[in-house]
């Protein structure tokens, strides 16, 4: 039997060009295909780790590709709605912190795994990452349904704040595991 939690996590980069294409379509399908698109990577992102579990069907392979589709697809977009002003103003800001977390939490659990050591997402960061899914579908839909704009925005700053706690939380935890540079080596190395 194939491995499905597997094959939802790879639909999951599938789709991210996709979901680029679509922000070029005309409105209303613009904004109707990019939403429909993103909803659907954000229920595989939610199956496949649970099905993954509960079919004990935990591979190597999802534990890699999972987060790394998550944070294309979030990156994807949050790009893709600031380039066609969906996102504006201080409010990219928001979105700026959350792609730079994204960023150094990867970094972090690159450095780490190879000191063979795990970071375990915290409940705290599932939550961020529920808020961050359901602001950017909303925001998708800004130029069809204008009432979401606001809810998505402030679900966005909330995204936002809680980003920078878990990021600096799993630093924090991440430090520990750190030494300083050797002699003949620099920081930068």
């Amino acid at each position: 039997m194939p491995n499905l939690p597997n094959i939802l996590t790879l639909s999951r980069v599938v789709v991210i060009p996709l979901i680029v294409a679509a922000f070029y379509l005309a409105e209303p399908a613009a904004s109707w295909t990019t939403f429909a698109l993103f909803a659907y990577a954000a229920v595989t992102d939610f199956f496949d780790g649970m099905l993954a579990r509960r079919w004990n069907q935990t591979t190597d392979f999802g534990r890699f590709l999972d987060p790394i589709a998550d944070k294309l697809l979030v990156a994807a977009v949050l790009v893709m709605m600031i380039a066609t002003n969906t996102i504006t103003g201080i409010t990219v800001i928001a979105a700026l912190l959350i792609l730079l977390r994204e960023l150094l939490v990867s970094g972090l659990r690159e450095f780490l795994a190879g000191k063979r050591v795990d970071i375990l997402v915290s409940r705290l960061a599932k939550w961020k990452t529920s808020v961050q899914l359901i602001a950017i579908a909303l925001l998708l839909l800004t130029e069809v349904v204008s009432q979401v704009s606001e809810i998505g925005t402030v679900l966005l700053w909330i995204a936002a704040l809680l980003t920078v706690y878990t990021g600096y939380d799993y630093l924090r935890g991440g430090m520990a595991h750190m030494k300083r540079p050797q002699d003949n080596k620099t920081a930068a190395e």
